[in-house]
């Protein structure tokens, strides 16, 4: 039953918007039109940014620059007892949609999706976004070059996310 429903739900809800805008008098295919001129003005003034975030994130994967820092803290981790191979989609997650569910695919091929790592690693990706991506693309789109703020309050909440993600973790799995 839940099945028929859902499949009928995107028809029906176009089927109300054509009624609600014949209703109201409105040309749908005019309205239609302009709304895919200015979706089309849209992905232009994103792309550029969309293009440079890419090559960025291709830099620093590639450049080693990713396993240096891991080595780092590596050590620190290792003391609070969080699990090494978190720290990669810890790091990318906020750079890197892609690049962080590629590593939560290696995570959870190498630990199994049931081990507390891949909780864990799961629990983190969904309790975090790409922040740097975002702002890159969507404030760079609008053409927002003070971002100060912004990206200190999204990093602080992506911190909070991966914490809270580490802890609810080991509170709920172990």
């Amino acid at each position: 039953m839940l099945d028929y429903i859902s499949d009928a739900l995107i028809p029906i809800i176009i089927l109300l918007i054509l009624l609600y805008g014949k209703k109201k008098k409105v040309n749908m295919y005019d309205v239609f039109a302009e709304g895919t001129k200015e979706s089309i003005n849209t992905a232009l003034s994103v792309f550029p940014n969309l293009i440079t975030m890419l090559i960025a994130i291709g830099i620093f994967r590639s450049s080693g620059l990713l396993d240096f820092i891991i080595s780092l803290l590596s050590p620190v981790l290792n003391t609070l007892q969080i699990p090494e191979e978190i720290l990669p989609l810890a790091i990318m997650r906020s750079i890197s949609g892609s690049g962080s569910t590629a590593i939560l695919s290696d995570i959870l091929i190498n630990n199994h999706p049931d081990s507390l790592v891949g909780k864990m690693a799961s629990t983190m990706m969904g309790s975090t976004e790409t922040t740097f991506y975002v702002i890159a693309l969507y404030l760079g789109s609008i053409g927002v070059r003070k971002h100060k703020y912004t990206l200190k309050a999204s990093l602080l909440a992506d911190l909070s996310g991966m914490v809270a993600s580490i802890v609810i973790s080991y509170i709920l799995f172990t």
